[in-house]
């Protein structure tokens, strides 16, 4: 690929269609994504290494394919690639779910997923400066934002916990409780999940009003207090 700094360093056989090239490009596609399916792997996502995997080889390969039906048969648009990136996004979407406790889980992955078909196809099409960049990018969003997101949560003023009381009639106490602490209360939700296990459970959004707790207390300090309340059963941040 012309203006490609990296393909330019490897040589002309790294971005023509030639049988190294074709195997560089896969092996390079599998490395890649198997370095962000194993940081997948290691924080036990249903995602993980094979996914990223095949999901990036996917792309690389339809990319490939493409790029012959293109030269060798004079196809007009790469469709095998298009199509794959549909695929890709339903994939992806299957793997956002909802949990019991009111939940998003896994946008991070789908999107991810995403994003590694897009190396895949990148690498396919022998820009490799594109892919490298993207792939770096992702490894640092999925590896150490997550430390600056949890920061950035733990000093917010606002926050939700999923809340089970051993008894309906226990609301309006943990209420009061709550507002003499000098937190407000947004929204509570009856979790429906929970209908016949014996227990009430709530989905309950807190703002932060007290001066004092908005200067020395976390979200996990203000938690573990109510968690100490008699009639509380469990309570975790969300």
């Amino acid at each position: 690929m012309e203006n490609d700094w990296i393909g330019a360093l490897l040589g002309e056989w790294s971005t023509g269609l030639t049988l190294p090239g074709v195997l560089f490009r896969l092996a390079l596609s599998v490395t890649l994504s198997a370095i962000i399916g194993c940081e997948r792997s290691s924080k036990r996502h249903s995602a993980g290494l094979r996914t990223f995997i095949l999901v990036c080889l996917a792309g690389c390969g339809t990319m490939l394919m493409d790029q012959y039906l293109m030269l060798q048969l004079g196809a007009p648009v790469p469709i095998l690639s298009a199509a794959a990136v549909i695929g890709t996004a339903t994939i992806s979407g299957n793997s956002i779910l909802f949990s019991s406790k009111s939940q998003i889980k896994g946008l991070t992955t789908s999107v991810g997923l995403w994003c590694c078909a897009v190396v895949g196809m990148a690498l396919g099409a022998g820009v490799y400066t594109v892919a490298v960049g993207l792939f770096l990018a992702m490894l640092a969003c999925m590896s150490s934002l997550p430390v600056l997101e949890k920061h950035l949560k733990d000093r917010s003023n606002h926050f939700e916990v999923h809340l089970e009381l051993k008894n309906k009639s226990d609301l309006p106490d943990f209420v009061s409780t709550v507002r003499a602490l000098g937190i407000r209360i947004d929204d509570i939700e009856s979790n429906p999940a929970y209908l016949n296990s014996g227990i009430s459970v709530f989905s309950v959004s807190f703002t932060v009003a007290s001066k004092e707790l908005k200067q020395y207390k976390k979200h996990e300090d203000i938690i573990s207090a109510l968690r100490s309340l008699d009639y509380v059963y469990h309570i975790e941040e969300m």
